[in-house]
C-alpha cells in the first residue's frame, strides 16, 4: 500500500515537507535550553517557551484557514519565511542577553509564524488522493504515511536539538531550523502539488497546463472521491469539538510523559536517560502508525478509535506504578504503540467529517490542540512531579487517556452503509438523490 502512495505523492513531496515540518519540533525544546543557557534562568525560559506553544496553538488554525480561502503556496511561502526571521531573532535576543520582555513576545511570534507542514502536507496529500478517485483505503494509508512522518519528526527533531546542544550551543539547532524553515518550506510552498490546494480561482487551469504537472501530481478533474466530497454532510458540532478535545487530550498525555520520565529519571539519578526513553517511546509509536495501513477495512474509524483509546488507558495506567529505570523502558515503549493509531485514526475521522473547503483548517485545529494540550500538561504535571513525584505525572497521562476513551464512546457520527461492502462508516455521505 504504501508503495501506492509514494507513486500518488513523489518522491520529493514527502521528503521536502517532512523536512519542512522538522523545526517544528525542534523550536520548542531548542527555545527553552537556548533561554535557559544564556540567561541562566528556567522561569524566563519557561516562559519564552510557553509562549512560543501559545502563539503556536492561538495561530495554527488561522494559518490553515488562510490556506483553504488562498491556496497553500502564497501562505505557507510568507509563513515559512516569517518563521525562519522569527526564530532567527530569538536567537540573537537570546545571545545579546535580552530582557525577559523582549523574549517572551519573540517566542510568541516565532509560535505564530510556524507555517503548519504538518497538517497541510496531509491536507495535501488527502486531496491529490481524492482527487485522483482514491478509494478509502489508499486515504487511509496516506493519512498513516502522513502520521508516521510526524511520529519520526516529533522524535528526531528534540534529539538533533540535544545533540546540538552538547557538542555545540542550543543556538546551533535553531539556526538549523531556520535554514529548514527557508529551505524546505519554501521548496514545500513552491512544489507543483501546491496547486491542488490552491483557491478556486487559481484552479481553473488548461489541460495542457495540467499536462505539464508530474505524474505524482496530477489533479484528476473528477472521479469517485470527488463525488463523495459533493454528497458529504456535515456533523454535528458536538463532534468536531470531541476530535479537536480528543487531540488536546493526546497533547496533554504527551506532555505528563514526558514530565514524568523527566522526574523518574532525575529521582533515579540518570537524567541523561530522559531522551533516549521518550525517543523510545516516539520509535514503537511511528513502528505502529505504519502497521495501521495494515488494519482491515472492514474495521470502521469508529471502532478504531475506541479501540485505540481503551489500549491508550490499558497501558498508560500501570506506568503510575513504574519504579525502575528498566520498567520504564518497557511501560513506554509499549505505550507508544497506542499513540500513533490514536492520532491517525482522529485525522481520518476528520478527514471524513471536515468540509472539503476547510481541511485544512481542521488538520490545524487538531495540531494545534496537541500543541496547546501538550504545554498545558507539562506545566502542570511538571509541578505536580516536584511536590508528589513522578506518579503523579504519569496519572495526569492517565487521567487525559480516560477522558479520551469516554470522548470515544459519547460522540456519535451519522453512519452511512457502504454499497457492496456491507462496511458502515461514520460520518460519510447522504444519500444520493
Amino acid at each position: 500500500m504504501y508503495r501506492d502512495t509514494l507513486a500518488l505523492l513523489g518522491p520529493v513531496l514527502p521528503a521536502v515537507s517532512f523536512l519542512g515540518r522538522l523545526p517544528t519540533a525542534m523550536c520548542q525544546l531548542g527555545s527553552l535550553l537556548l533561554v535557559a543557557e544564556t540567561s541562566g534562568s528556567l522561569a524566563t525560559a519557561g516562559l519564552a517557551g510557553g509562549a512560543l506553544a501559545a502563539g503556536q496553538t492561538v495561530a495554527g488554525p488561522l494559518v490553515g484557514r488562510l490556506a483553504d480561502r488562498h491556496g497553500q503556496r502564497p501562505v505557507v511561502l510568507a509563513a515559512s519565511l516569517a518563521n525562519a526571521a522569527a526564530v532567527t531573532a530569538l536567537v540573537l535576543a537570546a545571545l545579546g542577553h535580552a530582557a525577559t520582555a523582549l523574549l517572551v513576545p519573540l517566542g510568541a511570534l516565532a509560535g505564530a509564524t510556524v507555517p503548519q507542514v504538518g497538517p497541510l502536507a496531509r491536507t495535501r496529500s488527502v486531496t491529490l488522493a481524492r482527487r485522483a478517485g482514491a478509494d478509502d483505503r489508499t486515504v487511509a494509508t496516506v493519512l498513516s504515511f502522513e502520521g508516521t512522518l510526524d511520529e519520526v519528526s516529533f522524535v528526531l527533531g528534540p534529539a538533533l536539538v540535544g545533540l546540538a546542544a552538547s557538542v555545540a550551543h542550543p543556538a546551533a539547532a535553531l539556526l538549523t531550523a531556520a535554514a529548514l524553515l527557508a529551505s524546505c518550506g519554501t521548496a514545500f510552498a513552491l512544489h507543483p502539488s501546491a496547486r491542488s490546494t490552491a483557491a478556486p480561482k487559481a484552479t481553473r487551469s488548461s489541460a495542457a497546463e495540467r499536462t505539464r504537472l508530474p505524474a505524482a501530481t496530477q489533479v484528476a478533474p473528477a472521479g469517485p472521491g470527488r463525488a463523495r466530497d459533493a454528497r458529504r454532510r456535515p456533523v454535528s458540532a458536538a463532534a468536531t469539538y470531541a476530535l479537536r478535545g480528543t487531540m488536546v487530550l493526546q497533547g496533554a498525555m504527551f506532555g505528563a510523559s514526558q514530565a514524568g520520565i523527566t522526574a523518574l529519571t532525575g529521582d533515579l539519578g540518570v537524567p541523561d536517560q530522559a531522551g533516549l526513553v521518550y525517543a523510545a517511546m516516539g520509535v514503537t509509536s511511528a513502528a505502529a502508525g505504519f502497521a495501521m495501513a495494515a488494519v482491515p477495512a472492514r474495521i470502521g474509524l469508529t471502532t478504531r478509535w475506541r479501540a485505540a483509546t481503551a489500549l491508550l488507558v490499558v497501558l498508560a495506567a500501570p506506568l503510575v506504578l513504574v519504579d525502575t529505570l528498566g520498567l520504564l523502558y518497557v511501560g513506554v515503549v509499549v505505550l507508544g504503540v497506542a499513540y500513533a493509531p490514536h492520532l491517525i485514526t482522529v485525522f481520518g475521522l476528520t478527514e471524513r467529517t471536515a468540509p472539503p473547503a476547510r481541511l485544512a483548517e481542521c488538520m490545524a485545529f487538531l495540531t494545534s490542540g496537541i500543541v496547546g494540550g501538550q504545554a498545558l500538561a507539562l506545566a502542570v504535571s511538571g509541578r505536580l512531579a516536584e511536590t508528589h513525584g513522578a506518579p503523579a505525572a504519569f496519572g495526569v497521562a492517565a487521567g487525559a487517556a480516560l477522558a479520551c476513551a469516554v470522548l470515544s464512546w459519547v460522540v456519535r457520527f451519522p453512519r452511512t452503509r457502504e454499497a457492496g461492502t456491507g462496511e458502515v462508516r461514520p460520518a460519510v455521505e447522504a444519500p444520493s438523490a
